[in-house]
């Protein structure tokens, strides 16, 4: 019994119909994207403060145990909406309260950070927070 369907004429012309189906797929995926960037780009509310506060962020290492919108560490919580979850008094009493002592609890290190860099960290966790990340992480916890 021969299987006279799959020919080699088949076969061609499936793999180069499923080449054009995707690299349509991928221009109509680019286009989408491109078109929705410059909409979810807020660099205008990058201030002193927030770039101070991203410093902070980078000498301190927070990546090796947070994430933010998704990347670093998965030791503690994602921080990418944390303001919009507890709001800029909570994460200076939080910070300034490190270590909890909590027994069977992850610690934080205490950072010993002044008001200003407290001010300025908020800013940076703010604005993260504006970033429209549709929809990540998926759910409000992180």
């Amino acid at each position: 019994m021969s299987n006279t369907f799959f020919t080699k004429s088949v076969a061609r012309n499936i793999f180069f119909g499923g080449s054009v189906f995707f690299f349509l797929l991928f221009l109509v995926l680019t286009f989408d994207t491109t078109r929705k960037l410059p909409k979810s780009d807020h660099r205008e509310n990058l201030t002193e403060e927030v770039a101070r506060g991203k410093h902070i962020w980078e000498v301190n290492n927070c990546l090796g145990c947070h994430s933010l919108l998704g990347e670093g560490a998965y030791f503690a919580p994602e921080l990418g909406n944390v303001y919009k979850r507890r709001g800029e008094a909570f994460i200076k009493v939080w910070m300034q309260a490190m270590p909890t002592g909590a027994p069977g609890r992850r610690q934080m290190p205490q950072f010993n950070l002044t008001d200003e860099q407290l001010d300025d960290l908020v800013a940076f966790l703010k604005w993260t927070s504006e970033i429209d990340t549709q929809g990540w992480p998926p759910n409000i916890e992180g």
